[in-house]
């Protein structure tokens, strides 16, 4: 062996072709080997380029062992801004696969804020997917939806497959958490367009396929999809790939009732859960135990779920994965205890979609495990609501399946009357972490904390009474938010997408049927037009009553858009029934009555 081979530089160089011909083991002795010789050498630039080569190996949910001392050490010496952001978002992707988000978020953060300033497309493509990593939880939705759609814009135009890719499954896995079906579809082409470019690509284009298809279904497809990950892994190096065709397999079996398929896989996942120690695994282990009819495998992956154990687990991109597993689990086996401890946890995150880590697959909703869980303890009014709201949501996104589950799992005549009723019951209130739940039960949405929702929750609190807009815009009945525009961008997007969409429809339209989305156009049009000057200027306005009624109306009227793009029969109602002005009210409509949630009540 030649010294130039020898060298850190050499052995990077060989860890990187290793790692384009999918040989990912030999690429990680490679860059270990870097690692070593360029410390050894006092080589700065090679020990940060062989370090960030070892991270890219990590696996999800595994103890790390030495990557985070390598990477902090090579961090502590870097001194050059772009070096310390690549390091910084390693090792906040090293913590949160590792599932210590805590440790994670310091640098995920610094990460992103120095790289906000380095005016680099493919730097802040990695600050933000290291952000978006170790801000997984739950109460972090509002931020991904924001990041993943910078993510995006920063990797449009570059040419790296890789980075792309990260910005399509970001995009994907955001669509999941809202249960958006045409952004899911549209992701999973894009990326399986970007498999032309990538094998890389390819794997996950097949793997991501496979819960659209299950969601529809369409489980003849399974073993194609499976066919082609399973040669796309072999030419590319892709840590979790094992993990994810065990999941396609075992999922493929679960759904189709696949007895024989879930005994097969379930073995995998119970030794990979023990041997490591990955509560979300052994979750799952229980799940597939279930499937293969085996109740006494399924009391033993879940009997170690005290209350204290669900209490403590990271509050990552796992919690909700883990919890909705051990309810199927303690559901299946009829133990009420356990089935309370991982209830009670997730009765703070109802209309919630539920999937595990990078949209592999698909879980359903928090309500329909909320509801077989108060079925079991005998509420059978919590058990009829959170089964309506399951099943209006399996109704809307097509998911027929899970919902023929769920009628079959409810005790017969349980929460029938909830599935048709006169009276319509809308969500409209905060969650924990400062999301919004906005909607008609079973179809809501998350929403982020937004000024109009709140003047909304108000109005509709007070029907058919005058509000001041002093009142509305004074602090004592808002949510101070600072640095937060009552109508920004994104809004403005919504808003004219409104309008190209109301000018599609009056086009199609009757004239004679088509008044009131001439009076929505009219209100949208004027709106906008209202709130620019002259060269495209923000208007102002002198008063403080006007400014009131101006800053309240475009609130509420930007609210309404991202409403209506959820929800068109919510947006129309509310267009129709809330009046803006120097006095603000919403009129309630007694021929159509809607309950109103406010808190979660």
């Amino acid at each position: 062996m030649d010294a130039d081979a020898a060298s850190a530089a050499g052995m990077t160089a060989r860890a990187e072709a290793a790692w384009q011909d999918g040989d990912g083991e030999a690429a990680m002795a490679f860059y270990g080997r870097a690692a070593d010789l360029a410390a050894a050498a006092d080589d700065l630039d090679g020990r940060i380029a062989a370090v960030l080569g070892l991270a890219r190996g990590q696996q999800y949910n595994l103890t790390p062992g030495l990557l985070p001392v390598r990477l902090h050490a090579a961090y502590e010496l870097a001194t050059d801004p772009v070096a310390r952001i690549r390091l910084g978002a390693a090792l906040a992707r090293c913590w949160a696969y590792a599932n210590e988000p805590l440790r994670a978020r310091p640098f995920a953060d610094e990460a992103l804020a120095r790289a906000a300033d380095q005016g680099d497309p493919t730097v802040l493509a990695d600050a933000l997917d290291a952000a978006l990593t170790a801000h997984w939880g739950p109460d972090d939705l509002a931020r991904r939806r924001d990041w993943a759609v910078r993510l995006g814009d920063a990797a449009a135009h570059l040419p790296d497959p890789d980075t792309r890719l990260q910005a399509y499954l970001w995009d994907l896995t955001v669509a999941w958490e809202v249960l958006d079906l045409p952004r899911i579809h549209r992701c999973v082409r894009a990326i399986e367009i970007l498999g032309d470019e990538s094998p890389r690509a390819r794997f996950f284009a097949a793997s991501r396929r496979l819960a659209v298809e299950l969601l529809r279904d369409h489980r003849e497809v399974g073993p194609v999809l499976i066919e082609q990950a399973e040669t796309a892994a072999k030419r590319a190096a892709i840590p979790d790939a094992d993990s994810v065709l065990h999941a396609m397999r075992g999922y493929l079996a679960w759904c189709g009732g696949d007895v024989e398929g879930c005994a097969g896989e379930a073995p995998a996942y119970e030794r990979y859960a023990v041997e490591h120690g990955v509560a979300v695994v052994r979750a799952e282990a229980a799940v597939m135990w279930a499937g293969a009819g085996r109740p006494d495998k399924v009391r033993e992956m879940i009997g170690v779920f005290t209350a204290e154990t669900l209490a403590a687990l990271p509050y990552d991109h796992d919690w909700l994965l883990t919890l909705q597993c051990v309810l199927e689990g303690a559901l299946a086996v009829g133990d009420r205890e356990v089935t309370a401890a991982a209830a009670a946890l997730v009765a703070d995150h109802p209309g919630r979609s539920v999937l595990n880590a990078g949209a592999v697959m698909w879980h359903g909703v928090t309500d329909d495990t909320l509801a077989r869980a108060a079925a079991l303890r005998g509420d059978h009014d919590a058990a009829a609501r959170h089964r309506a709201a399951a099943l209006a949501t399996y109704r809307r996104i097509g998911a027929t399946r899970w919902g023929d589950r769920l009628r079959a799992a409810t005790p017969a005549g349980e929460g029938d009357a909830a599935d048709v009723t006169d009276e319509v019951v809308v969500h409209l209130h905060e969650q924990p972490g400062g999301l919004w739940l906005v909607g008609r039960a079973g179809a809501t949405v998350v929403m982020p904390r937004m000024r109009g929702l709140e003047h909304l929750q108000v109005l509709v609190r007070h029907p058919d009474t005058d509000v001041d807009v002093r009142t509305l815009a004074g602090a004592e009945l808002t949510v101070g938010q600072s640095g937060l525009d009552v109508l920004d961008d994104e809004s403005r997007r919504v808003l004219r997408g409104r309008l190209a969409a109301l000018d599609a429809e009056l086009a199609a339209a009757d004239p004679a049927d088509a008044a009131d989305l001439r009076d929505e156009r009219a209100a949208i049009a004027d709106y906008l037009a209202g709130g620019t000057g002259l060269a495209g200027r923000r208007r102002t306005t002198g008063s403080h009553d006007e400014r009131a009624r101006v800053a309240v109306r475009k609130a509420i009227v930007g609210t309404l858009a991202r409403i209506a793009e959820a929800d068109p029969w919510l947006g129309r109602h509310l267009y129709d029934r809330v009046r803006t002005g120097r006095r603000c009210r919403y009129r309630s409509d007694p021929d159509h009555p809607v309950r109103w949630l406010l808190r979660g009540d």
